[in-house]
Order: structure tokens, then sequence, then C-alpha cells
């Protein structure tokens, strides 16, 4: 099995549920006598909360040399804002970093789905992170929510997911979310905050839901087991 360093702690809580899935997925596929080498660094989530890019950018270069140096044969960043400093660290590390949206669009391809809604915090809704590599890699459309809704869903994620708080009311309002993108006409919805499949486990929809932890971790697991 090939080393996976994992970048967590934006949040915790999200990075739990990535270090759970990853060695059960992996248990079922060779069996519970052996689970993959994993190396974790857990950041402080107030890095991301200081919406500084060059922080964020240096912090995520720090750690990904240090997990290189570890012996990472590759790096999972667990969550999806973090993305955002995906083109100033990758090229300036020797392995690879598995893209969140690479997961996303390669299960959008294979259900042939070429125009998604995207729900999350403001940065990663507003950003280019997630839509140009879904375009440029896949030639999917993306389409977030109305401005007027951007701030509600920010404070959702911000101020009670990444902090552990999974209510009634946050999941209302990503339902009214879902439903205004449908009459849009998008064929899927990313779940692009990495608290949000587990504000949604138990939650159905008439319309493709991808959970970006589970197929970030799918995409984890193709590499630790494949053969060099």
């Amino acid at each position: 099995m090939k080393t996976l360093g994992m970048i967590g702690g934006t949040s915790w809580h999200s990075t739990i549920e990535y270090y759970r899935l990853i060695n059960e997925r992996v248990g079922d596929i060779i069996g519970n006598q052996s689970n993959p080498p994993l190396i974790i660094h857990s950041i402080n989530i107030e890095v991301m909360r200081e919406q500084n890019r060059e922080k964020i950018n240096a912090k995520y270069l720090d750690v990904a040399r240090k997990l290189q140096t570890a012996g990472a044969e590759a790096i999972i960043i667990c969550a999806n804002t973090p993305h955002m400093a995906y083109p100033y660290v990758q090229p300036k590390i020797d392995i690879p970093i598995l893209h969140i949206a690479d997961a996303s669009g390669n299960d959008a391809r294979k259900q042939g789905l070429r125009k998604l809604g995207l729900l999350g915090n403001r940065p990663t809704m507003t950003g280019d992170f997630i839509p140009k590599v879904l375009n440029d890699h896949f030639s999917i459309e993306t389409i977030i929510p109305d401005p007027e809704y951007l701030d509600q869903a920010h404070h959702y994620v911000s101020k009670e997911l990444t902090q552990g708080v999974f209510s009634e009311e946050a999941k209302n309002f990503f339902l009214e979310q879902m439903d205004l993108l449908s009459e849009k006409e998008v064929e899927g919805i990313i779940l692009g905050c990495t608290e949000l499949p587990i504000l949604f486990k138990e939650v159905s929809y008439e319309i493709p839901l991808l959970p970006t932890t589970e197929l970030h971790v799918n995409m984890a697991v193709d590499f630790i087991l494949e053969e060099n």
C-alpha cells in the first residue's frame, strides 16, 4: 500500500470522517487484518477563518512539504475550501495532491451530468478552484445560489457545521437552496462543504447529490491500493 498524507483540521469533524472512511474502505477491499499507512497533519482552522490568501498558501505549502519529507507519496486535503491553495502548492512539491474537484468530476462524468449546482461556504462557491477544474477537466458547468443567499450559507458553514453543529435550520436552508438550484435545471448538486454530507446523511433528493467527502475518499483509496 502507498502512504498517504492527510491535511486535516478544517474542520476536525470532517477529518475524522475522512480517516474513518479511508480505513473502512481499504479494509472492505483487502480485509480488516491490515490498515493503510496514513500521515495526518491537523492544522488550526483559524488560518482559514482569517481568509488571508497569502497565509493560507504559506501554511499549506509548509505542511505539504513536511508530509512529503515524512514519507507521504501523495496528499489529500480533507476539506473543499483549502483547495484554493492547490495552484500555489502543487508546483512546489514533488508528490501529487489529489484534488477534490477531480473526484466530483469523475463521478459526475460516470453519471452523465454536465451542469451541477455547488453548495458550500462563500469562498468555495465564489472562488474558481472548484468550477475551473470541473470546466477545464470535465467540461462541466457550475451554478451557485443567488447572491442574496451567500451570506447565510457561509454563516451556517462557518458558525455551525465546521463547529460540529448540525441544526434543522441549516438543513432546511440548504434543502431550499437545492430546490432553487433545481429550478435552474442543474442535473446534480455538489455538497461542497465536507460537513454537508454529515448534515444530509439520512436525506435523499430528487436529483443526484455529490458528497465530496465520500468521492474524495474513494479517490484516496484508489491511490493507496494502486500498484507502483
